[in-house]
């Protein structure tokens, strides 16, 4: 199994508040990797140190054999495509501009806008299903409309890594699956996709890779199927739960059990 993308050892803080310590973790190339756990558990922090927006205060994050700080930045946008927790687009800008964005990275002196960039472009927005939306100011959407182009504009980036941080954030269910399927897909082309996700559940159907944390470490990772327990759960979550078989992909599914603190309402 090969890596492009992993960390060594690394220490992640912010200001002076530490998140994780000697963390060191791969992500299998081809693989559609998910990072789960409870909330500030370092998932977040740690997609940040991947995608170079967090500067390790020890070890290095190691892209392609080398350190990826010492990569120019649009270098690191050609191999990398990184959809951040929260995004502010400029105002006025439309959905089309927008998008088009993505294709910064390709751009120089010697090679302007091309046949290829509108292309990228317009197959971003056919695979979010935006591309009614061209015309629209990004101001003017929904939380989920202005969710779909932010990952039109990173699928238009067209680079062999996505990172993708909550995805599915401000999407309805039925949007939540069809990104979901889109990411499954791209990673059946040949994509290395990592998430983080919070629906546990999702993940288990979804990773090729999953990585349990918690407190800034690493609890498990590998096949969801090899390592989602009853025990992981509680581990991870402290939420005891059963595990059964999903009735449509077969992967783990996770029953929460009543909460021992549930009061039963007075009558």
């Amino acid at each position: 199994m090969t890596h492009r993308l992993h960390a060594d050892a690394v220490t992640l803080k912010y200001d002076e508040r530490t998140v994780a310590t000697d963390l060191s973790i791969s992500i299998p190339d081809a693989s559609l990797t998910v990072i789960v756990g409870p909330n500030a558990c370092g998932k977040s922090t740690l997609l940040r140190a991947l995608s170079r927006l967090l500067k390790p205060s020890q070890g290095k994050i190691i892209l392609d054999g080398g350190d990826i700080a010492s990569l120019p930045a649009k270098e690191t946008a050609r191999r990398l495509g990184l959809l951040p927790q929260s995004s502010t687009a400029p105002e006025g800008i439309t959905v089309a501009d927008l998008v088009a964005r993505g294709r910064y990275p390709h751009q120089s002196f010697l090679r302007q806008w091309s046949e290829a960039d509108e292309l990228a472009v317009a197959q971003a927005m056919e695979a979010t299903r935006i591309t009614e939306l061209a015309g629209r100011l990004v101001d003017e959407l929904s939380g989920g409309q202005r969710q779909r182009v932010w990952i039109a504009l990173v699928l238009a980036q067209e680079t062999p890594i996505l990172l993708l941080d909550e995805p599915t954030t401000y999407l309805d269910i039925a949007h939540q699956i069809e990104l979901l399927d889109l990411l499954a897909q791209l990673n059946r082309q040949g994509r290395t996709v990592v998430a983080v996700l919070h629906e546990l559940n999702h993940a288990c159907r979804y990773a090729t890779h999953l990585i349990a944390m918690r407190e800034g470490a690493i609890l498990a990772q590998g096949k969801p199927s090899e390592i989602v327990t009853e025990q992981l759960v509680k581990d991870a979550f402290e939420l005891s739960s059963i595990i059964i078989p999903d009735p449509v992909s077969g992967t783990p599914l996770i029953v929460p059990k009543r909460s021992t603190a549930h009061i039963e309402p007075a009558v």
